[in-house]
């Protein structure tokens, strides 16, 4: 509510998304990549291996360009967009953690310093100055991470933070330390994949032997996230372990695309990389690379959908509106409440159109994804306020509607007014059936896994009369506001046995 909404016509989160999984993925191998690069260096003098050491010089041009460049522009990029985005939790992560953030960015400068000395600087370091640079730089890169990890975790689980407002409170969180380790792992597992990509550069048969390498990195990292991933979903908030239940089809898709890709990875790295390390090829390493960007977008899609319905748990809600300022609103309303929105009554549907972009934008959109105007269609502007009392029960992840009767009711004209339909049909079932997908498709479904309604068989009659009692009934259904002839439909559709 303190500052103006950036509407970009779609959810901002898919914009922080785009950039986030990318800076993400390089990030991780830059910590990696880090400690890949040493060892494999010490590995080189230790075997005497001129050729292994000529892989990592080369190797290490590749990491700089790809970390340094890449990295440190997707990393400005999260900046801007979440500040656009989110700007109240943009605020709030910067005032609760800003001597965190002032000692990653020192970190990050010592990375920067260390990576371009480390990487252009072969021919005039000595051997012992050199392997020392690069521990500095891993050390930086995975310090970094160690800071990081804990503002993240936060946003998932403050924990005592929320009670006491305290510095180490909200860092050392009850997710940090599984989300540290599982996210190492991956740093590991990433160095073995970009090893093996500049491996495909190397003639025969220092190929076999950098691949073979690079491959125990991949097994490592990859095998490690099973056992780490339960440990840290054990962490997490009851109502989001909740989310993995099977009663959100994205999560069941994302978990199983997640569970595939970790299998391809550690399958395609047993055979191609450590039993028959000649076979491996340009289009398996770039299975490799898809296969281990899904593994990081999948868990960091869990991770933000875990924290919904909030974007910093029990604190901010996913659309901005501080926990804290809800009571106040709802007294007050939001025009009062923020200077950015005018409550004119000259202008009701431009009113309506203002409390979208505050209460839904940031995860619906009018026309594209997740778009509203699909959920609504054909709903009157009555029902559409009636849902507004009901959000958190019609989906776990949507936070409730903030503002006082006269919002709810310019809202829902608003989204009355995206879809107007009237149901028809060429026979009662079918109408009942529009009815249905109306008024109920929300929250149930017939024959499916969400809340689904079995009344096949009863007396049609019977079921119209508690149409009229659905508050009675469950206090968080809404009543149905269709005609007699509609709710007479939805009874025969509902009881008809052959569905």
């Amino acid at each position: 509510m303190n500052y103006p909404v950036w509407q970009l016509g779609f959810p901002g989160g898919l914009l922080i998304a785009a950039v986030a999984v990318l800076h993400v993925f390089i990030s991780h191998f830059a910590i990696g990549g880090g400690a890949y690069l040493v060892l494999t260096e010490r590995r080189a003098y230790s075997h005497n291996d001129s050729e292994l050491l000529g892989y990592v010089r080369l190797h290490s041009k590749f990491f700089v360009l790809l970390t340094v460049v890449l990295g440190a522009v997707t990393g400005v990029g999260i900046w801007f967009t979440i500040g656009l985005v989110s700007p109240e939790a943009t605020s709030s992560l910067i005032h609760t953690f800003v001597w965190g953030w002032a000692i990653e960015w020192v970190l990050f400068f010592v990375e920067i310093a260390a990576a371009l000395i480390y990487a252009y600087h072969w021919d005039t370091l000595d051997r012992q100055t050199h392997l020392i640079v690069g521990w500095i730089y891993f050390v930086a890169a995975w310090a970094s991470l160690v800071v990081i990890n804990g503002i993240i975790t936060y946003m998932l689980t403050p924990g005592r933070w929320l009670e006491t407002g305290n510095f180490w409170d909200g860092f050392f969180n009850p997710t940090y330390w599984p989300s540290l380790f599982i996210r190492t792992a991956m740093a590991v597992g990433l160095a073995g994949i970009f090893g093996l990509v500049t491996a495909m550069w190397e003639p025969s048969p220092l190929r076999e032997r950098v691949v073979r390498w690079a491959g125990w990195w991949l097994v490592l990292g990859i095998a490690s996230l099973l056992p780490l991933s339960r440990w840290y979903f054990h962490d997490f908030p009851s109502y989001s372990r909740a989310y993995f239940s099977g009663m959100y089809t994205a999560v069941h898709h994302a978990l199983l695309g997640g569970a595939v890709c970790t299998g391809v990875a550690l399958a395609l790295a047993l055979v191609f990389a450590l039993i028959r390390p000649k076979l491996m090829n340009p289009v398996v390493v770039a299975v490799l690379l898809v296969a281990g960007i899904s593994v990081m977008a999948t868990g960091e899609y869990l991770r933000e959908f875990s924290r919904y319905p909030y974007v910093i748990n029990s604190y901010i809600y996913a659309n901005d509106i501080r926990v804290g300022q809800v009571e106040s609103i709802v007294a007050n309303g939001v025009a009062k409440a923020s200077p950015w929105v005018e409550g004119s009554a000259d202008d009701p549907h431009a009113y309506g159109r203002e409390l979208f972009v505050i209460e839904c934008g940031s995860c619906h959109s009018v026309a594209g994804y997740r778009a509203m105007r699909k959920i609504t269609r054909g709903w009157d502007a009555k029902f559409a306020s009636e849902i507004l009392l009901h959000l958190p029960a019609v989906r776990e992840t949507m936070p409730p509607f903030v503002g006082d009767e006269h919002d709810r009711a310019a809202l829902g004209r608003y989204l009355a007014s995206l879809m107007p339909a009237t149901p028809s049909g060429a026979n009662e079932k079918e109408l009942g059936q529009q009815v249905f997908a109306i008024h109920c498709a929300l929250c149930h479904s017939v024959g499916g896994q969400r809340r689904p309604l079995d009344l096949k068989g009863t007396d049609p009659e019977g079921i119209a009369g508690m149409l009229g009692t659905l508050g009675d009934i469950n206090p968080d259904m809404p009543p149905f506001t269709g005609t007699d002839a509609e709710g007479h439909a939805l009874a025969v559709y509902l009881s008809d046995p052959r569905q």
